[in-house]
């Protein structure tokens, strides 16, 4: 019964750091430009606009990793909702937790390779963003791995 919450919490945080992570950006921070898998967002005189990845001078390849990831993220977040839903009810989703883990190890390496072939900028430092997207691994794996494993 109360492994069962504990599976429970750890898909809802892990959920939570996905959404955090690509819906919000902000991977990496130089002055007042956020860069994250989906764009980057720049304010300048108290006002704030959204722009596209290619004047960081990375390639089409390298942006359509980060619309991976962003696609990653939110499935395995919708994944382990509904998994976290069906601990909370009583029943034991395998199926779903297998397929949570396959989400997880994809989301795991196109994650390490935008991270890898970041082409990095001046003066740039790391954001919320990457943190986020590991605790979100660890602990979605976590919870999936211990709802395989639940008899």
């Amino acid at each position: 019964m109360r492994s069962r919450w504990v599976i429970v919490a750890l898909a809802l945080i892990a959920a939570s750091a996905f959404a955090l992570s690509v819906q919000g950006g902000r991977w990496w921070v130089v002055l007042n430009v956020e860069i994250g898998p989906f764009g980057s967002r720049r304010c300048f005189a108290d006002e704030c606009g959204r722009t596209g990845l290619s004047w960081i001078g990375a390639g089409e390849g390298w942006m359509r990793l980060g619309m991976a990831i962003w696609a990653a993220g939110l499935l395995s977040m919708a994944i382990l909702v509904v998994m976290s839903a069906a601990i909370a009810a009583g029943k034991a989703p395998r199926l779903i937790a297998k397929i949570g883990i396959s989400a997880l190890v994809t989301a795991m390496l196109v994650g390490a390779l935008f991270v890898a072939k970041f082409p990095g900028v001046d003066g740039v430092s790391i954001g919320r963003g990457i943190p986020l997207f590991g605790v979100a691994i660890v602990f979605g794996l976590a919870a999936a791995i211990l709802t395989v494993r639940r008899r």
